[in-house]
Formats: C-alpha cells, structure tokens, sequence
C-alpha cells in the first residue's frame, strides 16, 4: 500500500503539471478541447489523491510500523478511532489530508462553474491546480508520509521512499504512539473543520485570479463568490470553536482562548474572510469597491498559507505547533511568489477595475461596510503583526520577545467593540443616503433598549464600567436585530393580512441573506456576552486538600472525598472524585483526571488532565486535578467558576443555523395574483 500511495502522488503530480500547461494553452487560444482535458485533469488529480489517502489510512489502521509516520503516530494499543484522526497528527499526514480537501474541494468547485465561461474556467482550473500542485512538491520532497524505515549499516535508523545503499528494512514492534493532547475526541474532528475552512479559502481567491486573468470583471462573480467563500468561512468558524473547546476542558487552564500563535493563525484568515462577506454586498448592490474585493479574497488564502508557515516551519513554540521541519523554505517561497504574482495581475487589470458608483454619503449603509472592513483589516494585521513580533525582534536584536495576551487584549478588545457598534447601527441605515432624522427615528427603539439592559446591569450586576459597556452595545446589537424582524414582519402584514408568525417566517424567507445575517449577529452576541462573562469575572483558587477537607469559592463549596483509577487501551487513568455543593445543597459530583501514557517516546511531556465539569446557562464549574500524595490522602486541584461560558458555544450553532439559512435553496412563494380593479360605467 505504501507503493501505491506514492506512486499515485508521482501521479498526481506530473498530472498536475500537465492540467495547468494545457489549461493556459487552451484559455490562450480558447479552445474548448483543451481546456476540458485541463479539467479532466483536475478531476483525474483528485481521484489519485484520494487514493493516496485511502492507502495512507490502511497503512494506519493495519498497524504497518515498516512506515515511518505510522510508527510516529500510532500504535496497537491506540484506539481505531485516533487511529483513523493520526493522519492529521503529524506534518505528513496532515499535508496529505491538506491535499486531498484540496482536490475535493477543487472537484466541487469546478464542476458547478465550469460551463459558465470557457476562458475563466480554464484559468480557474489552471489557479487550482497551481495550488495542488504547491501541496504536492510539498508532500512528494519535504514531508513524505510514505517513507519506509531503514537501517542503515552503522545500526542507525532513517526514513526513506527507497532503500539507501546497504540498509535494510526495519519493522518495529511497537508505533510511538499519537500524542497524548491529540487522544481527544474534539482534535478528532476540530483538524477537519479548521482544514475545511483554510483549503476553502483557495476557492474565492481562486475565483478572483481567474477572472482577472480572463477580463470577466464585471459584478456577476461576486453573487457567486459569496457563497464560496461562506461555506469555508463558517467551517472556519465551527473549527475555531472546537479548537477553544478542546483548549478549555483538555489544557486544564480556565480558558478558552490564549493568543497562542496557533489560535491566532486560525482567526488572521478568519477575519479576512469575515470582512469580504461584507464588502461583496457592496459590488453586489453599488458596483463598488472592485479592487478592494479581488484583494480581500487574495488575502484570506495568503494568510492562509502564512499562518501555516508559522505553525509548520517551527519557528515559533506553541502547545500545540509542529515540529521544526524543512518545508519552512517551500512554504516561505509560495508565499512570495503568490504576492508577487497577484500584485502583477492586479496591476495589469487595475484600468479595468473602476468602481461603477462612488460613495454618496458617509451617512449610509455602504459607509458602515467600509468602516467594519478598515476594523475588521486593522485587528488582522496587529493581530499578524503580535504573532510575528518573537521572530521580528529576533532578526532585529537576536531576542526573542514574546508578546502576550494583554497586548492583544488591549488592541483588539476595542477593535471588536467598535465592530460590535457597527453591527448596531449598520442595518439601520439606507443604501446611497440616510438622513440624521431617519437614522435617529430607527435608532431610538434599540438604543431605548440598550439603555434599558446598561441601568440593570449597572444597578443590579456590577459597576465595572467595561463589561457595562460592552453587554450594552451587545444590547444594542440585539435591540436592533428585533427591530428589523419585526420592521420587516410588520410590514408584511399590513400588505397580506397575515399572521404574525407567517408573515415573519415569509419575509425571511423571502431574504435569506439579510435575515440569515442577523441570526449570524444573535450569534456573535452570545459568544461576546460568554467572553465578557468569563474573562472579567472568573473565580479561580488554587489548593491542595486532605481527604474529605472542604474549599470555597463563589458560593461553591468543594470536598475531595478520594481517588479511583482505570485503565484504558493505551493508558492508565486517576481521577479524583470532589463532591460540589452550592448553598448547602448537592448539585454532584465531578471527576476531574489525569492520563498517563506509557509509550510517548520521544516526547517530553508528563501527564494530560481533563477537567471535571458542570454547565449550565449561569455558569461553569470547573476543577482540574494537578496531581496526589501519600496514596491519595492529599491532593492538588484548582478550581475555577466561569459565568456565562456555555452562551459561548450555544452563539457558535446559532452562527451555524444563520449560516445555513442563509445559502439554503428554499423555494421561493409564488407571486400573489392581485385581481384587477372592477370598471364601473355608467
């Protein structure tokens, strides 16, 4: 299988080659036969990666430790499920699963644009495979996960497609086991999502660089564009959620998100990709900002492949980076062809890329997307510029300077709060021209309702003035996504008499975007009330107990009442049984442990915990178990009190569902007949 999962990518790439030689061959002299074989070599790509992928699982999954990543990433005690999710634990299988999104992905996107115009779909084939063809090189001399182990004669072992000269063939006994922090179920499915939004975000980039390339720059590919860069924009999302879930209940630190430079290479392209979602709205109603949208899409697959050069290169430590390898100089050298790449074809259309319309007031909608995208660039580039930081000032004073979380707290936190402002006041404002007096009359209701929500806060919660200004204009935000729906319903019915239940569920289905949008907003809000919540007032106590001693905290009261041990398939585990009370009352008890792996060789880490946890909507309990003594008659915990931190992952599915609704195909109602006016003569 090893044979066949590499010869399929030698494939793979010289197919590869061909489909983009004679993809640019058939766009330049627009010749229909040789841009379908393009195509049919995009497809036939696809299927030969997907083979080595499918062999690649084999070898996983039959245990053949004759294979150097197998026998790094697993082992015959790990469970079939981690397993099958080893292939993205490490920088070759991950780079292969990489490709093979890719060539899904490239399949998909093809397939629905195709025929739409020959020309752009032969430069749109030729953009995907160029990028098919980066993963490849890539997978194929850097980081090949179907490289066999060898002994060499001085007793040595390496790793090797073939044989060196006087090696011979070593299978070991036993894998080294997949790393204790990827044995979670949510790192099973957190790498797919995070994947399914990065390798997502090569499509609209690709889309922009093919009708550049083809002339086709009027508006129609940013209806089309819309939804192929939300479909990866919200894996995207659900792939950063899930990554702060395993972070907060695997890591043991209170926490859901810590400006680690990994977690910040997800959100850079995030935010990119959030901010085009906005100004394509603009080309779509106005035929505005051209050049700023081509340049959007660029950039959210560019600093797609930097984030990844961050965490793939090894020039940066991160709990949860890759190990320092050499694809650090292929990934470097893509990045500064790409932009030097598009800056020339940009450069090229620039003439043809004028706005149809300018802007007509700074007073309307059009202006609150330009303000939202300056907000949205400005956190991308310091939060790029914070995570870069340790390897700049390295090159400029041989230090390493670490920039850590209150940095980007201090500047992004009011970033995302005036993009909370905006996500108030945006939808009330009018295309082309809103009036003071119009916006103050659709401004009031909402603003009466954010002031209404800051005066119990203030009287009833906390005087801090910062989350009493934050839940307020997250009040405000809500006050106005109530008012369209019922603006919209409203408006409904006094033209159709209906219900106000049908004719709200009508007008939304009658603008899926715009509503779904809003429930989008619900969502964001949920998730700004949880970070506020968590990080301003968090309770945390740090204390070893003796069997059946008591801590407080919050209202809480904790006893240690022992210990218990199990033993897994691939690790033995501790756990420590602590019954909660809350005002005298049991509300349970919780199971905070620690994992303890035998075969982890080659990694100097100690034990993983997971945390005992209770939920619910007011706020979490959480304990993490640090460790014993004397057989258990002591231990040492820290407990934690998180408000609000389950609206955090309730906000992310209703982000999903405005999401879905929004790009749903629902069938559109019938125009109502309307029967003409009866003519009465005399």
């Amino acid at each position: 299988m090893a044979d066949l999962g590499y010869l399929s990518l030698v494939l793979a790439f010289i197919v590869t080659l061909y489909g983009i030689a004679i993809s640019l061959i058939g766009a330049w002299r627009r010749d229909e036969l040789l841009a379908l074989s393009g195509r049919n070599a995009l497809f036939a790509v696809a299927a030969l990666v997907t083979l080595a992928t499918v062999a690649m699982w084999y070898l996983l999954i039959s245990n053949d430790f004759s294979n150097e990543y197998v026998a790094s990433h697993s082992e015959r005690s790990l469970p079939l499920f981690y397993r099958f999710s080893a292939l993205w634990g490490g920088q070759a299988g991950s780079l292969l699963f990489w490709g093979f999104m890719m060539a899904l992905y490239n399949v998909a996107l093809t397939a629905v644009v195709w025929k739409r115009d020959l020309k752009r779909g032969a430069y749109l084939v030729a953009t995907l495979l160029a990028v098919q063809l980066f993963f490849l090189t890539i997978v194929l001399f850097a980081a090949n996960p179907f490289n066999r182990l060898w002994v060499l004669p001085s007793g040595a072992t390496t790793g090797a497609i073939f044989r060196p000269e006087g090696a011979a063939l070593f299978i070991p006994a036993d894998g080294s086991g997949l790393n204790p922090l990827l044995q979670n179920y949510w790192m099973v499915f957190h790498p797919i999502f995070l994947y399914l939004g990065y390798v997502g975000l090569t499509l609209p980039m690709a889309l922009a660089v093919a009708n550049l390339a083809a002339g086709k720059l009027d508006n129609s590919w940013a209806r089309e564009v819309r939804v192929w860069n939300l479909i990866p924009w919200i894996f995207l999302t659900i792939g950063i959620l899930m990554g702060s879930q395993w972070a907060y209940l695997e890591l043991g630190w209170g926490g859901f998100w810590a400006w680690d430079p990994v977690e910040n290479a997800s959100l850079i392209p995030w935010l990119t990709a959030t901010a085009f979602l906005h100004s394509i709205m603009i080309q779509q109603q106005r035929g505005m900002l051209k050049v700023w949208n081509v340049t959007l899409a660029f950039l959210g697959f560019w600093l797609v492949i930097i984030g990844t050069f961050i965490t793939r290169s090894g020039i940066i430590d991160s709990v949860h980076s890759f190990a320092l390898s050499n694809v650090g100089p292929l990934f470097l050298s893509f990045i500064l062809l790409t932009f030097v790449g598009f800056l020339a074809l940009l450069w090229q259309r620039l003439p043809q890329l004028q706005s149809d319309a300018e802007l007509d007031s700074m007073l309307s909608r059009e202006s609150a997307f330009l303000y939202v995208n300056v907000l949205f660039l400005v956190a991308t580039f310091a939060t790029l510029f914070g995570t870069l930081f340790p390897i700049i000032s390295e090159g400029i004073t041989n230090t390493k300077i670490a920039v850590s979380a209150p940095y980007f707290n201090k500047v992004d936190g009011p970033i995302f709060l005036g993009i909370l402002l905006l996500m108030g006041i945006g939808p009330l404002l009018g295309w082309r021209r809103s009036s003071p007096g119009m916006l103050r009359k659709s401004l009031a209701p909402p603003t009466a309702f954010a002031l209404a929500t800051i005066a119990v806060i203030y009287l009833i919660v906390t005087r801090q003035w910062l989350p009493v200004l934050a839940w307020g204009v997250c009040a405000l935000v809500l006050g106005t996504i109530f008012w369209e729906y019922f603006r919209g319903a409203r408006a409904r019915r006094s033209v159709t008499g209906e219900s106000w239940p049908l004719a709200l569920l009508r007008v939304m289905a009658r603008n899926q975007r715009r509503y779904g949008g809003y429930i989008v907003h619900l969502g964001v809000i949920m998730i700004a009330l949880a970070i506020v919540g968590a990080t301003t007032f968090q309770f945390n106590l740090k204390k070893s107990l003796s069997l059946n001693e008591e801590a407080t905290l919050a209202g809480y009261t904790f006893t240690y009442t022992g210990l218990e041990s199990e033993k897994a398939s691939n690790h033995d585990i501790m756990i420590a049984n602590v019954l909660v009370e809350k005002n005298g009352k049991i509300v349970g008890t919780l199971k905070p442990r620690m994992n303890f792996y035998a075969n982890i060789s080659g990694r100097d880490m100690g034990p993983t915990t997971e945390v005992g946890l209770r939920t619910n909507l007011v706020e979490d309990v959480y304990i993490v178990f640090n460790g014993w003594e004397d057989n258990g008659s002591l231990a040492a915990f820290e407990f934690f009190v998180n408000p609000l931190m389950l609206w955090m992952w309730l906000g992310g599915i209703v982000m999903v569902i405005g999401t879905t609704f929004a790009i749903w195909p629902l069938p559109k109602p019938a125009p109502r007949r309307v029967p003409a006016a009866s003519v009465v003569t005399n």
